[in-house]
């Protein structure tokens, strides 16, 4: 199996000095190393050029996005297995072999994800993956060793192979030609999310996500958007929304979304309480964008031959903010 490692960059040069080296030293002898490169305006290009020859660079003539920008990239990259790692991740030693030899073992799995710690806290889960992802009945991601914002220790409780319901975009192994048969992602999303209903369609046509925890990576998270960017947080709640939209099986699909909308609504009030009126306008900004893109993602829906069924848990937010179970074992 032929094995392409693409990082995407948009003005990274500082995080590309930092991780590159890891991704060099532990991935060379069985993969590819990919640069691509959004538009950027530092001297990343320069740099790689420079200190990573050997590293194959694809320049996009404009910055429009993690999902544009890999779906550009990738049609130049030769390659059995894909990983789309972000900038801001540390790889581990043996990090790949764990994972490829899923891929040679189980014709089945299209989609895997390692296990992602916290670059910044290593004994602790991270955000955007930790040990694997589900989604609730009302489409709220959440992962095993991190549910909302509570993170887990790593006690190696996830040191397991086991099938997930999405991979984190962090460092995302798909096959190629799957994700070819699907149409890549989908590029209306701009950034966030986007891994989820990838992820959605793989499993709708028949194939399973799977999560390795023998092989370790430490990912920073928000260096690209922090969490206290208002701009993330439009994007996470207007994507959220159109994966319903998008993927919501029929059985649930009007209350799914009215639910969704009443939810979101509570969300902005807490952020109002919070004083943090900036994350409300936001959720506004995001349910008008959403509104305005109904009709379109209809379209994308009706594409779509059947609807995966996806909710191991029937509401987080229930859970977690009124039963107060902050743990992945605790949820009923």
């Amino acid at each position: 199996m032929k094995t392409a490692i693409v990082i995407l960059n948009w003005n990274g040069q500082k995080l590309l000095e930092q991780f590159l080296p890891s991704v060099v030293n532990f991935s060379s002898e069985l993969a590819d190393i990919y640069v691509a490169d959004n538009a950027s305006t530092d001297s990343s290009i320069k740099y790689i050029k420079e200190f990573y020859p050997s590293i194959k660079i694809i320049e996009n003539t404009r910055n429009e996005g993690y999902a544009k920008g890999y779906n550009d990239a990738l049609c130049a990259v030769d390659a059995d297995i894909y990983c789309l790692l972000n900038s801001d991740v540390e790889v581990t030693k043996d990090w790949l072999n764990p994972v490829l030899e899923v891929f040679k073992t189980d014709k089945n799995t299209a989609v895997v994800q390692p296990k992602l710690l916290d670059f910044k806290d290593k004994r602790k889960f991270e955000y955007a993956g930790a040990g694997g992802g589900f989604l609730d009945l009302y489409g709220y991601p959440y992962c095993r060793g991190r549910v909302f914002n509570s993170l887990e220790i790593d006690d190696a409780q996830f040191n397991d192979i086991s099938d997930i319901f999405w991979a984190s975009g962090a460092c995302l192994f798909i096959r190629s030609k799957i994700y070819q048969q699907v149409g890549g992602l989908d590029e209306d999303y701009f950034a966030h999310q986007e891994e989820i209903d990838l992820c959605w369609r793989v499993q709708n046509i028949g194939f399973t996500i799977k999560y390795v925890g023998t092989s370790t990576v430490f990912h920073v998270g928000g260096a690209t958007l922090q969490e206290t960017n208002p701009q993330k947080t439009y994007l996470n709640f207007r994507n959220s929304l159109l994966n319903v939209v998008k993927n919501v099986p029929k059985k649930w699909f009007l209350f799914v979304i009215f639910s969704r909308l009443v939810l979101d609504g509570i969300a902005g009030i807490k952020f109002l309480v919070e004083l943090r009126p900036v994350h409300t306008l936001a959720i506004l900004k995001a349910h008008l964008s959403f509104y305005s893109n109904f009709l379109k993602f209809l379209k994308k829906r009706k594409k779509l031959q059947k609807k995966q069924n996806y909710n191991l848990h029937t509401s987080i937010v229930w859970q977690y903010f009124i039963l107060g179970r902050k743990k992945f074992e605790n949820l009923k």
